[in-house]
């Protein structure tokens, strides 16, 4: 079967760039494309970005991400994740290519205890949270796919593992919370993930449309992470500091978190056959691909 040519929004995302590398990788049609010639902004650039490269699939990784920031910045938030994938909703329609939308796991308030499915109720703790879930929202019902994602880290992008390291490099001990938990993702799992998702939707008679999770498999809280990153580094002779655990509510931030943002990934193994890896399994190889870059945070 011929693979689908696949347009992913944004470029220099954790996402797109590891979309990037595994398409160029396994010889996959792929192509980034981001400001200023595809800006979710700018609903003229995205029809003429389609238009062009007439993909069969469109990846949405083109996101307002800085879940802080959005709580002090709402209208920006809301233009990227909420308007902007209207307008990228109406340019697919027009050029006929499937749409797989990103979304996350800040759509719960964490108060579950236990791993959230895709029917669970949403209750946003946040802007980024609301503002993401208005994006899923306006695709309801619609032929399209929402693959909300969790805690993902890598050698690209900014990310948990890239912040920890830079600071064990200058501090003998952290503080990291101790009582979120989540399911890191490595961002190359991820990306095959979700190409093996887009090769799946453009088969003939394809109709599971709707909201999905992928995650690494596997789960921890962020203190545990933060040891296992140092364990990894200090073993290739890397940066390592103690970690001290402390509670979210010593930890305050502008945006509030679910504490419990684990996401259960069973539908998508079962329409799509998509399992991610242990992330424990993939973290040793995102350390020293970060150690190898020379820069850190």
């Amino acid at each position: 079967m011929t693979r689908p040519k696949i347009l992913v929004t944004g470029r220099s995302g954790q996402v797109a760039e590891a979309l990037d590398h595994v398409a160029k990788r396994d010889g996959h049609p792929l192509i980034c494309a981001g400001r200023p010639e595809l800006d979710l902004t700018q609903p003229d650039s995205i029809r003429a970005a389609l238009a062009e490269r007439a993909p069969d699939v469109v990846i949405n990784t083109a996101a307002f991400t800085n879940v802080d920031g959005a709580e002090s910045d709402e209208a920006s938030a809301f233009a990227l994740n909420r308007d902007g994938v209207s307008d990228l909703w109406s340019a697919c329609q027009a050029a006929g290519a499937a749409l797989v939308h990103l979304s996350t796991d800040c759509v719960f308030d964490g108060q579950l205890e236990r791993a959230y499915r895709p029917d669970d109720r949403t209750a946003p703790l946040g802007v980024y949270g609301r503002s993401k879930l208005a994006g899923e929202e306006f695709l309801a019902g619609q032929p399209a796919l929402v693959v909300r994602v969790s805690w993902i880290f890598s050698r690209f992008g900014s990310n948990f593992v890239k912040t920890m390291l830079g600071l064990a490099a200058r501090r003998d001990v952290v503080t990291v919370v101790d009582d979120q938990i989540g399911c890191p993702t490595h961002a190359e799992d991820l990306a095959e993930g979700l190409i093996a998702i887009a090769n799946a939707i453009v088969a003939p008679g394809f109709d599971r449309w709707g909201t999905y999770h992928l995650a690494g498999h596997g789960e921890t809280d962020r203190a545990s992470q933060a040891r296992a990153i140092f364990y990894a580094s200090r073993a290739v002779g890397g940066p390592s500091a103690a970690v001290n655990g402390v509670p979210t509510s010593e930890y305050p931030t502008p945006a509030t978190r679910p504490l419990d943002a684990r996401l259960d990934c069973g539908l998508t193994e079962e329409v799509f056959g998509v399992r991610l890896p242990d992330w424990e399994s993939r973290l040793k190889d995102a350390v020293i691909e970060c150690l190898d870059q020379g820069s850190l945070p």
